[in-house]
């Protein structure tokens, strides 16, 4: 099931399953975000506190320098507080000019999550489009538009191998499992309960997308107070019974191995 990690494996790295802002802040779990390697590239996706910490602390140590990608998929602190860092981890202090940075429009401007200085550090700078797809070598992903205060995007990726999706931080909508159909899906799951006043997946969301997606395999991540005490692993054997996909809790530092989802 959840695999550790070798040379010139297609992996996702959790560096943070912390979601809303009270696990975040007493870093009840860390908030890292997630690295993937895929097709042979490196992509930071959402490097919230402590991602640069949880590179260099991980075991076996991951090299920011080889970065290929970062992927914003909202401004929120919880997950774009790092990423200046992280584009100067990137670029070896923008002494070398590589990598792409993906990131909402509102992320850039007069209310910049990214500094003024360290803009020209990468190669590129692409805003998130809705439905737009966009390249990182041989892999490519779909922004898909979430429902959430902040101008926020879920995404897809494709690889001649490998489809799998990450549902973000969103209010749950009509037919958005047709965006998500994959074979693997990370759901980021913060509430326990439904609370319809905040834009942010319950278990229950979590559980009408898994049954009618079907995926081969589901990890619940970003977890609010809430879920953290009813023990996500309970809740994913649960599901397991249930719903007849295997789900995952997904842990600080847990690595899942990509090609039990290959096609």
């Amino acid at each position: 099931m959840v695999n550790a990690k070798k040379e010139k494996q297609d992996w996702i790295k959790f560096l943070g399953t912390a979601g809303a802002r009270f696990v975040m802040i007493k870093q009840l779990r860390a908030s890292g975000g997630l690295w993937v390697n895929l097709a042979g590239k490196n992509i930071l996706i959402d490097p919230g506190p402590g991602s640069l910490v949880r590179v260099n602390s991980s075991r076996p140590r991951l090299d920011p320098t080889k970065l290929d990608a970062i992927i914003l998929t909202h401004r929120h602190l919880d997950h774009a507080n790092d990423i200046n860092v992280m584009i100067e981890a990137m670029t070896e202090g923008g002494f070398k000019k590589r990598g792409i940075v993906f990131c909402p429009s509102d992320t850039l401007g007069e209310n910049s999550v990214i500094l003024k200085h360290l803009q020209n550090f990468p190669e590129k700078i692409e805003l998130l489009e809705k439905d737009k797809v966009f390249n990182i070598g041989d892999i490519s992903f779909k922004a898909i538009a979430c429902k959430h205060p902040v101008e926020t995007y879920g995404l897809r990726f494709n690889s001649d191998r490998i489809t799998f999706s990450l549902i973000t931080d969103t209010s749950y909508f009509k037919d958005m499992e047709d965006y998500y159909k994959t074979p693997l899906i990370v759901i980021n799951t913060v509430f326990l309960q439904p609370r319809p006043e905040v834009q942010h997946l319950s278990l229950e969301d979590a559980k009408i997308i898994i049954k009618n997606i079907k995926p081969k395999f589901a990890i619940l991540t970003h977890f609010g107070m809430t879920m953290l005490k009813a023990k996500p692993y309970l809740i994913a054997q649960q599901l397991t019974q249930e719903l007849g996909t295997q789900v995952i809790a997904a842990s600080d530092g847990m690595t899942f191995d990509l090609s039990q989802v290959a096609k």
